[in-house]
């Protein structure tokens, strides 16, 4: 046993990974429908390797990875952020707006009542918010207190610790309350108000689960009868969502134009929405066997909206604006910064959500210039204006303001999080570079932020006993506390004040507290994805905001205490 602990002492990079590697496995564990989530997962095996042992990653190593978490998380969010300043999605900054009032009034009556030092009130807030970010925000503004260097890190310690036990608390509470407890207050079925939402958006009443993003695109060849001296373009209109991509004359292709009239025998390829095509042959002609001749492949893309001028608009209105020129492409998937949306008519889509459009690549190349920017499927992630990037937020980190003894400083993850928010509104902009693929910047956000937290738990670890024998359940509670207030409130002030549907009130809650397993536990109880509507707009707002709140928690905790 000494051997273990020396070998995690004197080898702090082999705690780390197994940190991570027992903290993911831990966040699989699921019970009901709640689980720690990975990184909460290493939070809590990194506080008992911390009692365990005395381990201690570098600082750089620390900084570095909430460097880039911070960064990422800004740089995904900035898009959505700022294409939701706007009059259709700007009332739905009320819910961030509650949860920030909220959680800083419970912060400063704790502190009051149960004496909380600097470092746990800013791990109680973290916590009971289930914003992750907000723990290396608070820490660097503890390290920047003019205080002895070791009761800095007691008091960084105690910020791991606290967020732990608020954490397990707020994530058991937002889980329970909008899955569950809502919807009986509501008195409503929710999957039956779900299933009505979805119809109203577009959906057929039978659905009732998340639906594929749209139904297959198809191809099928016909030899022409009946449309025998019919145009390409009046078959075509008569069809729908399909279009003639080719045409054979006695074997020979022939110019595929619009006006081309259509000749008895001729050989046409078709391709279109399943739907489009069931019974399209008393239109056009027998269908034949696909000739390899004929054969063509369809070509995917993946679109930023970037058009000029373009303001949120929702599909309904894009395809009846656009019926001529988005001819013979077809939608697939509609993303929003982390988040897959329901590909309905009455979808909002914003400037800076990533589409995914296929069709013939003469088709494509006709209608991507008119959305926006395709990106490049090669490039992953580029290097020099994400490392810029990052280098600014770091410089924007170092500016200090004191205000009386109290100096006040956005530190890393604040600067981080501001210089990700503005590239990313950049790279929206003109995306001709900066490219940041999403499973890329997943990654970097889930590693980044997990090593972080795998840090400060390792060194909240030999402080975890005292601080839970001096505040006892008053944590728990507290905790609690965080997150079923503000949620209460908003859910009052969604269902009875603005009176939104029911789908879109449990997600405005859930997303003002960026709970991912909150409104995977919605959609689940809801079986299908309308929660989502308001969810990604809410977290884009509490995401941005949320993590600032680390330094206004620690001054406030100083001034209080």
């Amino acid at each position: 046993m000494d051997w273990v602990k020396e070998t995690l002492s004197d080898t702090p990079e082999i705690a780390l990974f197994l940190c991570l590697a027992l903290g993911f496995a831990l966040g699989k564990v699921r019970i009901w429908k709640i689980s720690l989530g990975g990184v909460a997962g290493t939070l809590v095996v990194a506080i008992l390797l911390g009692m365990f042992a005395d381990i201690e990653l570098n600082d750089q190593v620390k900084q570095i990875a909430f460097a880039l978490f911070i960064f990422t998380l800004g740089y995904v969010s900035g898009p959505t952020f700022f294409a939701s300043l706007n009059r259709k999605s700007l009332k739905y900054a009320t819910f961030t707006g509650i949860e920030v009032v909220s959680v800083l009034l419970i912060t400063a009556a704790a502190v009051l009542i149960m004496n909380l030092d600097e470092g746990t009130a800013a791990g109680l807030l973290a916590g009971g918010a289930t914003e992750s970010a907000a723990v290396g925000t608070a820490t660097d503004a503890i390290g920047r207190l003019d205080l002895p260097a070791d009761q800095i890190a007691t008091l960084q310690a105690n910020v791991g610790t606290a967020y732990s036990i608020s954490y397990i608390c707020g994530l058991i509470t937002i889980v329970l309350l909008s899955s569950q407890f809502f919807p009986l207050i509501m008195r409503i079925d929710l999957r039956e108000e779900a299933a009505k939402l979805w119809a109203k958006l577009g959906g057929t009443a039978d659905e009732d689960t998340a639906a594929p993003a749209a139904p297959a695109v198809v191809g099928r060849e016909y030899r022409i009868t009946t449309a025998a001296g019919r145009t390409v373009a009046e078959v075509q209109a008569d069809l729908g969502d399909a279009t003639i991509e080719e045409v054979q004359r006695d074997g020979e292709k022939v110019a595929l134009t619009p006006d081309l009239p259509l000749d008895q025998g001729d050989r046409v390829l078709v391709v279109g929405r399943r739907e489009a095509l069931v019974g399209s042959a008393n239109r056009i002609g027998e269908e034949v066997a696909l000739d390899e001749s004929m054969a063509m492949s369809l070509d995917l893309a993946d679109v930023v909206v970037t058009r000029k001028g373009y303001k949120a608009t929702t599909l309904g209105e894009i395809r009846r604006d656009f019926a001529d020129e988005r001819q013979g492409v077809y939608l697939q998937k509609v993303t929003r910064g982390d988040h897959e949306l329901p590909v309905k008519p009455s979808t909002l889509i914003q400037h800076g959500d990533t589409v995914r459009l296929s069709g013939s690549g003469r088709d494509l190349s006709r209608v991507i210039p008119m959305v926006g920017f395709r990106l490049d499927p090669a490039v992953r992630f580029d290097m020099v204006f994400i490392a810029i990037g990052v280098v600014l937020g770091f410089l924007i980190g170092m500016l200090v303001w004191t205000v009386g003894t109290i100096p006040l400083t956005l530190g890393t993850g604040g600067g981080c999080l501001l210089a990700g928010l503005l590239f990313g509104w950049i790279r929206s902009k003109r995306p001709t570079f900066g490219q940041y693929d999403s499973g890329a910047a997943d990654v970097i956000k889930t590693l980044g932020l997990a090593v972080f937290i795998c840090a400060v738990g390792l060194s909240s670890g030999p402080q975890a006993v005292e601080l839970v024998e001096e505040f006892g359940w008053g944590l728990p509670i507290a905790g609690v506390a965080m997150t079923a207030i503000p949620a209460f409130v908003s859910f009052f002030v969604a269902w009875k004040l603005m009176k939104l549907p029911a789908p879109l009130v449990l997600g405005s809650v859930t997303g003002q507290q960026c709970s991912t397993p909150g409104v995977t536990a919605v959609q689940a109880a809801a079986g299908n994805a309308t929660p989502l509507m308001a969810y990604t707009i809410v977290y884009a707002f509490s995401n941005v905001v949320l993590p600032l709140l680390g330094p206004i928690v620690v001054a406030m905790a100083h001034a209080l205490g």
